[in-house]
């Protein structure tokens, strides 16, 4: 590509080791291409020639401004409604009744899910629409029933507004996308307001110490994630997701991952499922 800045081997290694003590996510020598081609121009709108110049403006930017530009760039956030739908279908026959059950024994509407990495929403909206045709538009009346954080600033502006193409919604039986979509000016599809509210999204870091919830979750949702961090990181944060589940609740993750069937915290249910083993 004529004009692009290149990047040196040792302004790769600043950029890598900044954003993996700051946000946890592991960028491999594979992915210098993908850092160089996002970045590049980021660096030509604020006038840098090279990529120390920028990362020596990020690291002295007390302000943080600059550090949550940078993660907005190279985080990765592809998906569409009901990926690995199998996931859903899970939730849907086996896991909602279970809830539903133990909720209506305690005489409580409390349904708390997580979808951790939610990036530009369609995972969010999907488990909105799965819980709104389970338990009835009208159930959650209480407040939203699903928390949905990232750490992309960007990613949450695109979830909250909640319009997409059609490339996004293909997947959405047609009966459902009339349901919850109405057709917006750009050609695509729009989230109805039915469904965003049941959805709270906000912006959270896994690096973290801990997490600020008050009550344990029914169910996390964490998929295609956890391939952004090395080992320690991802153990760490699979520990974390232990401390907020309540006791049987189950950890959805992607289909390329795995916590390993001797986990101290959960037990292996299927492929990319997880549940939350019983404290002794």
């Amino acid at each position: 590509m004529e004009g692009l800045i290149d990047i040196t081997d040792n302004e790769f290694k600043q950029i890598s080791a900044l954003v993996y003590e700051k946000f946890g996510i592991h960028l491999t020598e594979k992915k210098r291409v993908l850092v160089r081609g996002r970045l590049n121009k980021l660096l030509r709108q604020m006038g840098y020639t090279d990529f120390e110049s920028y990362y020596n403006a990020v690291l002295n930017d007390p302000s943080g401004a600059g550090l949550l530009e940078l993660v907005d760039k190279i985080s990765t956030n592809h998906t569409y409604f009901f990926r690995e739908k199998d996931h859903f279908e899970f939730l849907e026959k086996r896991v909602l009744p279970q809830i539903a059950q133990q909720l209506e024994a305690e005489g409580s509407k409390d349904l708390r899910v997580w979808c951790a990495g939610c990036a530009t929403g369609e995972e969010a909206y999907t488990l909105a629409i799965v819980l709104a045709e389970f338990f009835g538009p009208n159930y959650f009346s209480e407040g939203p029933p699903i928390l949905a954080t990232d750490i992309s600033r960007t990613a949450l502006e695109k979830a909250t507004l909640g319009a997409y193409g059609k490339e996004r919604v293909d997947q959405v039986p047609r009966g459902l996308l009339h349901k919850y979509f109405t057709l917006n000016e750009a050609g695509g599809y729009s989230v109805k307001e039915s469904l965003k509210k049941m959805v709270l999204y906000k912006r959270l870091n896994f690096k973290r110490e801990s997490f600020p919830f008050r009550k344990k979750f029914h169910t996390v949702f964490c998929r295609n994630v956890m391939i952004y961090f090395d080992q320690p990181t991802k153990e760490t944060l699979v520990q974390k997701f232990g401390g907020v589940l309540a006791d049987r609740g189950y950890l959805f993750i992607g289909h390329s991952e795995t916590l390993g069937r001797d986990n101290r915290d959960f037990q292996y249910v299927q492929p990319a499922l997880y549940m939350k083993k019983v404290a002794e």
